[in-house]
């Protein structure tokens, strides 16, 4: 329960007999309040203006039930026609009601909006100050939230939690942290273990696995572990940080599993290519009685395509629409239209893409096209290149993709164009960069760096592995490189990939035979990935480089995406 709808129970236990068989009578506002936000609430929130109020009790309840459905749905004007409902009211001026508001327009992303409704409250209680502090938090608004949390006249648990997982959710994860260990040095006192939970999530963001551990121990130390939905952030944790071997610990001690705990080690299976697992899992997920959910299926068709499983993920895909009575989002269409386009189930895909209510967004076009370039489909490539053309992509491996399928098939002046664009794209776009985390030690590298003091020893090893590499076949594929420069350049800019320079760092400064983890902010360039792939053979070490797209494993010269990505 909300600390608003907790604060409302607490004025409605003084009201009236008269008062409670009345909102006993009009039994909907608490079945709302009691019960999870599900599909079939969603008609009392379209008949809302034909719903009369009458009763001090049964307003409050109405208003704090359809505010939290509001924010389940994201269904804003309704939320609107709530406040304005409360407004035209007797009880206009009710503060409870009010905290329920500034809750609500927080949590749809609207803090100004918050904002004015909170600052009419005459006595603004705990929810209404954690729920402000929130929304800004949230929206990125790190400063307007600091500013409000510094006014708080009491900074509890709850209040730092507010701003904690605000931040974290906008992606401030870092800011969170130290916001989090001054928490802890100030003696705040854990008595609620949501802010683990958030700080359990920023380390899967920011795939910081060792500080993971540390606040795994500390749940630990703090007797949380136990709690599903800790074991489920750890879970989930510990997957995106590419240590599977732990989640899989968490997961086998859990005594109580729900669909979240299922879907996060099978999520995490399907993304790590071990597709096999994630089936096992989701078939005793089933004979647990244990309902699979949209996130269940998205990993599982993952998996199915990843090892080429096409009748196997078609009957998830209708097992999900006829059995469970999911309605497919453009993610599940997105996998399964990888799984045919892996396959070569081509025209298969194109049927599909007509037929589904969604338009494909870049990246399943890009997937279709690489498709179309394995098979060797020059004319299907063509007709899915103009569509992704059509979108005007903001990914350079998407222009690139374009221009080597367009001069392939002799369509140089198409060729040429996405090049252009391509070169004026590159002006704008994000700079590429790795960083590797092991122990208590991280470090960041930029492509092209050459200012890092351990510059010698990176180039001396880079140095090494590229003339072994080169003794094994290897010929630098220049095309990734889009400047205009004579061939030894690109092979110079290639050569000064952030990834590059993060592996070399991570085989001079880690523990020999241990796992070397990289965070890359964009997709791998194919050159790369190739050269990874080497380097893991060369030096038999296991490399895992999480980028923008996926995660790969490196093992002995191969790749758990098989070279599809």
């Amino acid at each position: 329960m909300s600390m608003a709808n907790a604060a409302s129970f607490k004025m409605l236990s003084s009201c009236s007999t008269k008062c409670h068989k009345e909102t006993m009578f009009h039994g909907l506002p608490f079945l709302l309040l009691k019960t999870k936000p599900t599909y079939p609430t969603r008609p009392y929130l379209c008949s809302l203006p034909c719903f009369h109020l009458t009763g001090c009790c049964l307003m409050i309840l109405f208003l704090l039930a359809l505010s939290r459905l509001v924010v389940a749905w994201v269904l804003l004007n309704k939320g609107k026609q709530v406040h304005g409902n409360f407004l035209v009211s007797p009880y206009f001026d009710d503060d409870v009601v009010k905290s329920s508001l500034v809750d609500m327009y927080a949590k749809c992303g609207l803090p100004d909006d918050s904002r004015l409704v909170f600052d009419s409250i005459k006595l603004k209680n705990m929810a209404s100050w954690t729920a402000i502090i929130y929304g800004y938090a949230r929206k990125g608004r790190k400063e307007e939230a600091l500013e409000l949390f510094l006014r708080v006249p009491l900074k509890n648990l709850f209040a730092w939690t507010s701003l904690i997982s605000g931040l974290i959710q906008s992606g401030n994860g870092v800011d969170a942290f130290g916001l989090f260990v001054k928490m802890r040095r100030q003696g705040i006192s854990i008595i609620d273990p949501l802010v683990l939970s958030s700080i359990v999530g920023a380390s899967a963001n920011l795939a910081m696995l060792e500080l993971g551990k540390q606040v795994h121990g500390l749940v630990i130390q703090l007797g949380y572990e136990s709690c599903v939905f800790i074991s489920n952030a750890l879970v989930d944790m510990y997957a995106k940080c590419s240590d599977m071997s732990a989640a899989r610990d968490v997961f086998s001690r859990m005594s109580r599993r729900d669909v979240v705990s299922w879907t996060s080690i099978i999520v995490g299976a399907a993304q790590h290519g071990q597709a096999e697992e994630a089936l096992s899992l989701y078939d005793n997920m089933i004979l647990n009685g244990v309902e699979p959910n949209e996130v269940t299926f998205v990993g599982l068709i993952y998996a199915c395509s990843h090892v080429g499983l096409v009748n196997r993920g078609r009957e998830l895909f209708k097992s999900m629409v006829e059995d469970y009575g999911i309605h497919p989002s453009l993610q599940h269409y997105t996998c399964l239209l990888d799984l045919l386009g892996r396959s070569g189930h081509l025209e298969e895909a194109e049927s599909v893409i007509n037929l589904m209510p969604f338009k494909p967004d870049e990246p399943t076009w890009a997937a279709l096209l690489s498709a179309c370039k394995q098979y060797r489909n020059a004319k299907m490539a063509i007709k899915f290149a103009d569509h992704l053309f059509s979108l005007k992509p903001e990914e350079p491996s998407t222009y690139i993709l374009l221009s080597n399928t367009y001069a392939s098939s002799g369509l140089w002046e198409h060729a040429s164009k996405a090049r252009h664009l391509l070169e004026s794209l590159e002006v704008r776009k994000e700079p590429g960069y790795s960083y590797i985390y092991f122990g208590k030690e991280s470090q960041m590298f930029y492509a092209g760096e050459t200012s890092h003091p351990m510059k010698d020893e990176i180039f001396g090893l880079l140095n090494e592995l590229d003339v072994e590499m080169r003794r094994r076949g290897y010929a630098p594929d220049t095309s990734y490189i889009l400047h205009n420069t004579d061939h030894q350049e690109k092979e110079r800019q290639l050569f000064w990939h952030s990834e590059r320079l993060a592996v070399a760092y991570g085989l001079l400064k880690s523990v020999p035979g241990t796992v070397i983890r990289i965070v890359k902010n964009l997709r791998v360039c194919g050159d790369c990935h190739t050269v990874l792939k080497l380097i893991s053979d060369i030096v038999q070490r296991e490399i895992v480089v999480r980028d923008a797209k996926r995660y790969h494993h490196f093992s002995s010269g191969k790749c758990t995406c098989n070279d599809f990505w």
